[in-house]
């Protein structure tokens, strides 16, 4: 028996003492709880509480033996009654990971920040707490803190008073309003000396009663000066405006607070009344419009959340898409409807899609409903199937039953299971009311299967065009309208030019669009779209509506078709041969920035599947780099360039390829509009082949010595170091003149970037010392992984030296640390230098493959999630023999 089938929790009221935070070196805090619940008389249950130490257990009244009933993180509660009653007294421990209560000591003043983060099972390290999505409670908190410190929680604030009931004497303990029912994952606290901007919405419910809702920004003090509340307060409301009448359900958790907090592990985490971030959304060293759009759309994602993870919740973290879905596919979708970022599908088709492309491809792919059978899964699923294959197939799911239906189904789920747990089954039943569509097919066919499906063209000539099914209609302004899937939607009158062969293992229904794009002077544009219904076949399926396209034979290079072009559904585009060849020389010039985004997106899986060579993409990211003005599409394909020369391009080719992005980056550099988002993309990608080429080295220290220095491109922190890694990477800058940066730079970018730089530096003894460091385990969260970051920077024969090292441990890290720092110091010290030296190569017997296998055939009882994560190393590492060996072959 589950133990939700046993109890039901009424409420939790926890006191946590954070009076002794600021001692040096503190390490642990009180806490302290007391849960009502009611089970079946006579059932045993147990408690999750990751501890220090429990000094009392008293259960109904009664203690209860320490030694007996405290085993490992769980308190084990015997002979319950109908109506219960456990009170714990214990103390837990501050975190330097970001998992549960962190403790941050700020470089520039010494102050000490805490805050906290939970999923999916992290709550259990701050107070005991039956840790579980569907074991809703109301929480009450007392936060008790140093007398000038403030304090937030989910609830509102309902008074404070000094006591000396605590470690410090005369601190002040902080109350709490009680929460809605909540799962206690999305509990939390902040406290500190944080700086607070105060503001308000005001507007009126879906009733139409007037609301009124405070808000709340909270960051380092250090980091005030960059906190812009003019646009977070705005986007705030734009939300506030939205959501509540797209779902017909105010929002529920009163307040809506914010707050900023340094070494975060995630991008933000929805706890209602009080959504945490990390800061690295503050944009010290500037910002493109792209991060700032990113910003935004993470704002509306969390905000979903209050409607889709919060109100109504997955019952188990196998549902966990019920929620990152959801919430992915609304912060691009409010995006679009409700602020200035009205491309965020632009960003959403190329670098989200993208990741969930890459983590379909890996042996770990699982359904987007996974199985899920313990929490160490739960952890590693908030991955890209989760979060961008998910929101991928929702939008295809919008334009199979229409939007307003699926909006229909929106707020029907939240009517009727308002603070309850649900799972798929609930869901389809409001969408199976609210459509008339078979979407249990429709979910059968996508949230149960893995893998992306290929869509294939083929051109008249390649392939029998004699073929006839029902495929498409022509339209010529703009994304196709209706339903893709309405058979009355298809002009079967004109000749088909194309056909679409779907290739899978599970196969699927699309409905997508096809357009034909020409080139029209510098421009490409698209001259006709025609709407394509591809069933859950591989039967050829026509392509309509286009107009005569030429025969692969006769492709005049000036013309393409482009699979998917508004983005509708989720699939891996492979085009004829002719078309891939166009695009790859015309993808710049293609006017629609989604389209364009579509293109380039198609580009980069032909290099990831051997269809385009990658030094081809490095080039063409050079010839492209600019001519680019979208923020997001210039920073993803840049990064791409970067990813193909780090790990695709055969090494003998790397220094030529690498040495004309350089060129290319540095000239577009120089000529970027002052001032200007793509100058400072350039820039810091600029900065980080730099780093693995000292060529530029002059140019580098000129810029840093405000000789020559680029108009209009100021040299923040984050760039500085950026700059100064580059040249302590390729030999060219000393320690001390890294120390002498460091003393002008306290700052928390500083402290990072002179970590970095360090374990950058091009010496056996500073490698020596960074991977001790490394695997010493007393780094923080970040500090860890900027040092991890540096020692990478180093020649392949250096890093060669690690890797027995790391084989022989990697496992032991895992054994003795938190998944957080095991998980980082797994996947970023694993050998990444990648040398293949001959066509024939066999990629399974490249000695890093081979040593990764070897080690999953000899450890098949590790724990699962390590597996997993060595398992996609080992096909990351698989992939990128195999494209040296294809690109030698060439």
């Amino acid at each position: 028996m589950t133990r939700a089938e046993q109890i039901r929790v009424e409420d939790c009221r926890v006191t946590v003492d954070l009076s002794g935070a600021r001692e040096p070196g503190a390490t642990t805090f009180g806490t302290e709880v007391t849960v009502r619940f009611t089970a079946e008389a006579g059932a045993e249950t147990f408690i999750d509480f990751i501890h220090d130490t429990v000094s009392a257990v008293e259960l109904n009244g009664e203690s209860l033996d320490v030694d007996d009933v405290v085993e490992g993180s769980r308190i084990r509660l015997p002979e319950l009654g109908t109506a219960n009653e456990l009170h714990v007294v214990g103390r837990a421990l501050y975190s330097r990971s970001g998992e549960g209560m962190h403790r941050y000591v700020d470089p520039q003043d010494d102050s000490v920040y805490l805050d906290t983060q939970y999923e999916p099972a992290d709550c259990r390290r701050v107070f005991p707490v039956f840790e579980q999505p569907d074991l809703k409670a109301v929480y009450y908190f007392t936060v008790i803190t140093p007398p000038e410190w403030l304090a937030a929680s989910n609830g509102d604030p309902t008074g404070q008073n000094t006591t000396d009931d605590c470690d410090v004497p005369g601190a002040v303990a902080h109350d709490f309003a009680p929460t809605q029912r909540i799962s206690s994952y999305i509990t939390t606290i902040l406290a500190g000396p944080y700086a607070r901007f105060t503001d308000e919405w005001s507007g009126t419910d879906p009733q139409g009663e007037a609301v009124t809702i405070p808000l709340t920004l909270y960051c380092r003090r250090a980091l005030a000066e960059h906190m812009d509340t003019q646009e977070l307060f705005m986007l705030t409301k734009q939300g506030l405006d939205f959501f509540p009448r797209l779902f017909a359900f105010a929002y529920p958790f009163g307040k809506y607070e914010q707050a900023f907090v340094p070494e975060y592990n995630l991008g933000a985490m929805e706890n209602p009344g009080l959504v945490t971030f990390t800061e690295a959304y503050l944009f010290p060293s500037g910002a493109t419009r792209a991060q700032l759009a990113g910003r935004a759309n993470t704002l509306l994602h969390e905000m979903s959340h209050m409607w889709f993870g919060d109100l109504v919740t997955m019952r188990w973290w196998d549902d966990l898409w019920l929620k990152e879905s959801f919430a992915e596919f609304m912060g691009a979708y409010a995006s679009v409807h409700a602020t200035e970022y009205t491309d965020a599908w632009v960003t959403f088709a190329l670098a989200r899609k993208e990741w969930a492309y890459r983590q379909d491809q890996l042996p770990t792919t699982h359904p987007i409903v996974a199985d899920i059978p313990d929490l160490e899964a739960a952890r590693q699923n908030f991955d890209g199937i989760t979060y961008a294959k998910g929101a991928s197939v929702l939008k295809q799911l919008v334009a199979f039953v229409g939007e307003e239906a699926f909006m229909d189904a929106c707020r029907a789920y939240f009517r009727r299971f308002a603070f309850e747990n649900t799972s798929l089954d609930d869901f389809l039943e409001v969408l199976d009311e609210a459509s008339d569509h078979d979407v249990r097919a429709w979910a059968q066919q996508w949230l149960h299967t893995t893998g992306v499906p290929v869509l294939e063209v083929r051109l008249p000539g390649s392939v029998d065009d004699d073929a006839a099914a029902p495929g498409a209609h022509a339209t010529h302004d703009g994304a196709g309208s209706g339903d893709p899937a309405d058979p009355a939607a298809v002009d079967g009158t004109a000749a088909a030019s194309a056909t679409l062969t779907q290739r899978a293992a599970s196969l699927r229904p699309h409905g997508l669009t096809v357009g034909r794009y020409t080139r029209d002077g510098d421009a490409v544009v698209t001259t006709a779209r025609t709407e394509v219904r591809v069933p859950a076949s591989d039967t050829p399926v026509p392509v309509t509506g286009l107009g005569d396209a030429p025969s692969s034979e006769a492709q005049d290079g000036a013309s393409f078709l482009l699979v998917n072009d508004t983005d509708l559904t989720y699939c891996l585009a492979h085009p004829d041969p002719e078309s891939l060849a166009a695009i790859t020389r015309l993808v710049g010039a293609i006017e629609d920035p989604l389209a364009r985004a579509v293109a380039h997106s198609q580009v980069w899986a032909a290099v990831r599947d051997a269809r385009l060579s990658p030094r081809e993409y490095v080039s063409m990211a050079a010839r492209e780099c600019g001519a680019e003005r979208h923020a997001a599409i210039l920073t993803t394909v840049l990064d791409h360039a970067g990813q193909a020369l780090g790990e695709y391009v055969p090494y003998q080719y790397r220094t030529a390829s690498r040495r004309e992005f350089l060129e290319a980056l540095r000239n577009a550099l120089l000529a970027a509009e002052a001032g200007s988002g793509e100058q400072l993309v350039l820039a810091r990608a600029f900065a980080r082949e730099a780093a693995r080429d000292g060529s530029y080295a002059r140019q580098v220290q000129e810029w840093l010595g405000d000789e020559g220095t680029v108009a209009g491109l100021p040299l923040s922190s984050e760039l500085r170091w950026s700059l100064l890694t580059a040249l302590t990477a390729t030999g060219h800058a000393t320690v001390s003149e890294l120390e002498t940066e460091h003393a002008q730079d306290p700052t928390r970018d500083g402290r990072l970037g002179y970590t970095r730089a360090v374990a950058a530096i091009r010496s056996d003894r500073a490698k020596h010392e960074a991977w001790q460091r490394i695997v010493a385990g007393e780094l923080s969260n970040d500090e860890l992984s900027a040092t991890i970051s540096g020692f990478q920077l180093a020649a392949p024969a250096v890093l060669h030296r690690y890797e027995s090292e790391y084989f022989a441990h990697f496992a032991e890290w895992w054994d003795t640390h938190s998944m957080e720092i095991a998980t980082r110091m797994v996947r970023g010290l694993y050998p990444r230098a990648i040398e293949v030296r001959a066509a024939s190569s066999d990629p399974k017997e490249h000695p890093v493959v081979r040593e990764t296998h070897a080690w999953l055939d000899a450890h098949r009882d590790a724990p699962g999630a390590l597996r997993r994560i060595i398992m996609e190393l080992a096909a990351d590492a698989e992939r990128a023999v195999e494209l040296q060996v294809a690109c030698l072959s060439r």
